[in-house]
């Protein structure tokens, strides 16, 4: 069964985006044609063989906790260390650390389609690789040395342990504390919850990288510290148990076999951790993890819509039922229903929603490629810029929306799509937490309106603007997408009369006011920034039909039929939302709690 196109990644990489073009930068200049090819057929391949045949039986034997331990499937514990036997856990890397020097931009293609095979068991080894990342970035020689070999090799995991009982995703009010010892380690005290991956009995050790404030020290986020916070401390070749205790696993809607655990640390004798960059600045360290984790949740939940959207494709070439109403003639033999113009609506829709936003994601880590390593600092700047805008979006675009397309998958399959005969029920159940992971929607709304629209005063959206204009005048020069262009143009429009309007409310109205709607605000610019993705698309789709591409016929006519879609089925949803945000009433403000019964 097909949950990837493999072709669609080699036309983005290579079509749309010239990954070629990062071989000017020295890093990269080992990095041609076919390493770039042979790194996305090897992704296919670890999915094939080591996490595809095991994402149903995952979910139907669910990982467990009993007796304080955790239990997954072997599966896991193998698909990690394939991942990492393979160089996939830190194929950025540089060449002396192990590494491979590879572009994010090429490595993140290949983790789309792990995702796709299965994003319970790439989960593990992504995050994983973002904890050792982390440390390879802030720890010292020695934390590298100890932990790093291990994690990398897939035999530990790695996890993320920022949110606790009272705090949520509210930081500055974590609990957590630390105390330093004379040997230069700290006491851990505290409690964390929904830690995915927070231990299992498929590898030897967890590492945490945990927040944690000082005892008696500053309120807020000033006192916060992040640690190396082992399940076991490594002394001497061996594992000592440093009492970080497992109190019990969540029961989770989906993603059943990627465990949530609720973590104790120092409840039941000393926990130990030890400081990762300077003292007070644990939350500006951990937001490197924090980025990297939510172009990984996109590229979860844009993986995970791919399986959903080939299950139901295959369902719908494969199922005969009805005819076309022009057929009156019961004698007539049914048509598969992939030819009934309603469901070919649900599956434009789910390719529209997969390929624009693995697009994205792959643009946006060109994007990190150029900002981290290119020799201009002015071309850096743009590239960071321009990144951290779109960042919101592309956590949260493939997050919502892929929700949808799964949904519609499920519609597709019509009742068959309910049972757990066919994986759309999984795989509905299993996207659902990627809209709420590193983040919600709101935040990442309340980000992009109230911070990232407006920093720098607003040059960040200048420099997206002219990346817009860039592709609107290549697609003027074709036919197939002259159209296209023209649309997007004159929406753009719009979005400066809204945030002119926002703004304003922003200098003469409550804070409330000005990012009441963030979401919905989120979802408009998003739209748009999907437009600009899909006329990058369709304007290389053209030219491979003209001769300059390396794909099939079928393949750019199909890719321009999408675009299509998207034009004229999902850019004009923009029109409600710019009512809404220009709009005076405020329904949401006006109302009181007590009003909601």
């Amino acid at each position: 069964m097909q949950y990837v196109n493999l072709d669609n990644l080699r036309f983005l990489l290579h079509e749309m985006l010239d990954v070629s073009q990062l071989r000017k930068i020295d890093r990269f200049a080992e990095t041609d044609r076919e390493m770039i090819d042979m790194t996305v057929e090897a992704a296919g391949q670890l999915g094939d063989n080591y996490l595809f045949p095991h994402y149903r039986s995952m979910d139907k034997d669910k990982a467990y906790y009993e007796d304080g331990r955790v239990y997954v499937l072997p599966c896991v514990g193998e698909g990690m260390r394939a991942m990492g036997e393979n160089g996939y856990l830190n194929a950025t890397w540089d060449l002396e650390e192990g590494g491979m020097q590879m572009p994010l931009t090429v490595v993140n293609a290949g983790q789309f389609a792990l995702f796709a095979a299965n994003g319970n068991i790439a989960s593990y080894a992504t995050l994983t690789a973002g904890a050792a990342n982390l440390i390879r970035t802030f720890g010292t020689q020695e934390l590298k040395e100890r932990y790093l070999p291990k994690m990398m090799s897939g035999e530990w995991q790695g996890t993320m342990a920022l949110t606790e009982p009272q705090a949520g995703s509210s930081l500055s009010d974590i609990t957590t504390y630390y105390e330093e010892n004379d040997d230069g380690s700290y006491n851990i005290k505290g409690q964390k919850i929904y830690i995915s991956g927070g231990d299992h009995d498929s590898v030897d050790n967890v590492v945490h990288l945990l927040l944690a404030r000082k005892k008696d020290g500053p309120k807020g986020t000033k006192g916060v510290g992040l640690f190396v916070v082992p399940k076991f401390l490594p002394e001497n070749g061996t594992l000592v148990d440093n009492h970080v205790t497992t109190a019990g696993i969540y029961g989770k809607m989906g993603q059943k076999g990627y465990v949530a655990a609720h973590l104790m640390y120092g409840e039941q004798g000393e926990t130990k951790g030890y400081l990762i960059g300077e003292e007070f600045r644990g939350l500006k360290h951990m937001f490197q993890m924090m980025n990297e984790a939510r172009i990984g949740t996109g590229l979860m939940a844009a993986g995970t819509a791919s399986a959903a959207y080939y299950a139901s494709l295959q369902y719908a070439k494969e199922r005969p039922q009805g005819r076309h109403p022009d057929n009156k003639d019961v004698n007539a033999p049914q048509v598969l229903i992939i030819e009934h113009a309603d469901v070919k609506r649900m599956l434009l829709f789910q390719k529209a929603v997969v390929e624009g936003s693995i697009s994205l994601l792959l643009q946006c880590s060109l994007y990190t490629d150029l900002s981290e390593h290119h020799s201009d600092e002015a071309v850096r700047e743009r590239n960071h810029l321009i990144l951290e805008l779109l960042t919101p979006i592309a956590k949260s675009y493939p997050s919502e929306y892929g929700n949808e397309a799964v949904s519609i998958g499920m519609q597709v399959l019509g009742g068959a799509g309910y049972t757990d005969d066919f994986p759309l029920e999984q795989h509905f159940r299993d996207i659902r937490v990627n809209s709420i992971y590193e983040g919600t929607t709101t935040i990442h709304g309340m980000d992009l309106l109230g911070r990232k629209m407006l920093m720098h005063n607003g040059k960040a959206v200048q420099l997206l603007t002219e990346e817009i204009q860039t592709a609107i005048e290549a697609a003027m020069k074709y036919d197939a997408t002259r159209g296209m262009a023209t649309s997007l143009a004159k929406s753009l429009g719009g979005v400066q009369q809204v945030m002119q309007h926002l703004i304003g409310l922003a200098q003469s109205e409550n804070p409330r006011v000005f990012l009441a709607d963030a979401t919905i605000f989120l979802d408009y610019f998003a739209l748009h920034v999907l437009g600009w993705q899909w006329l990058k698309q369709a304007v290389a789709a053209a030219r491979g039909l003209a001769g300059e591409g390396e794909l099939s016929e079928v393949f750019y006519q199909s890719k321009l039929r999408t675009a299509e879609y998207f034009y004229n089925y999902e850019l004009p949803k923009v029109s409600g939302h710019k009512r809404i945000l220009l709009a005076t009433e405020r329904v949401t403000l006006r109302t009181t709690a007590e009003e909601l019964i």
